[in-house]
């Protein structure tokens, strides 16, 4: 089935006195990477979780397909299982061995398959979550700064397995960051949140991921627009 358009149409969010969103719309294009940037407590994560259905909400979300992956910042994995059983746990009785191995081959895990969360470092433990994330058959991908605890080095090399493995199914993906440079490696395109609104809202098509450190006049808009006092 084709997948539409996300329509977040006049939405509305409180947490007690404190309005996070007031009639907020918003259209996210499907096969697409947005990335929402602002200033911490501007609704960015709110936002991922109205559209993972965590949040009560006024207003209404349209087109939302009924299976969702979320990778976080931190990589959330059972403590208790390997590495393979963690990407068959979100798979149940549909987990195949084979594309489980094919998938770690892919997020360079090969003989890792058997080893335990305590045993990974930071950066595999974040490609397990990445290839558990496309291990599930969603049609949604929700990020919350899943880069932002890595050297710049490894950013990198993971923004690349993730984009290697988004380029096979091109899943639509919302992105939440803090880095103008992560939203121009990554997205196509960066909405920048600030008082419950669309402050600015930019788009470029050229492939992802994008040479780190490249000047851009896409990365430009972004940072003049952040750097103008948007998102606050």
């Amino acid at each position: 089935m084709e997948m539409k358009d996300i329509e977040i149409k006049d939405v509305s969010l409180r947490y007690g006195e404190t309005s996070v969103y007031e009639h907020f719309s918003l259209t996210i294009e499907t096969g697409k990477i947005t990335c929402l940037l602002g200033a911490s407590g501007c609704g960015k994560t709110t936002l991922l979780n109205m559209l993972a259905g965590l949040v009560p909400y006024e207003g209404k979300i349209g087109n939302v397909p009924p299976r969702i992956s979320y990778i976080f910042q931190e990589e959330r994995l059972l403590p208790n299982l390997t590495v393979r059983q963690n990407i068959a746990f979100v798979l149940g009785k549909n987990a195949d061995r084979d594309k489980i191995s094919a998938l770690l081959e892919k997020v360079e895990l090969s003989g890792k398959e058997n080893a335990y969360p305590s045993e990974l470092s930071g950066g595999q433990a974040q490609r397990v979550s990445i290839a558990r994330a496309f291990a599930y058959p969603s049609a949604l991908i929700l990020m919350d700064e899943p880069f932002s605890s890595l050297d710049t080095a490894l950013k990198i090399r993971l923004m690349d397995v993730f984009c290697r493995l988004w380029e096979e199914e091109k899943r639509t993906a919302v992105f939440v960051t803090h880095d103008a440079e992560e939203a121009y490696m990554l997205s196509h395109r960066a909405v920048l949140l600030g008082g419950g609104r669309v402050e600015a809202d930019f788009r470029e098509e050229t492939p992802v991921p994008r040479a780190y450190g490249r000047e851009s006049e896409y990365k430009q808009k972004i940072l003049s627009a952040m750097l103008a006092g948007g998102g606050r």
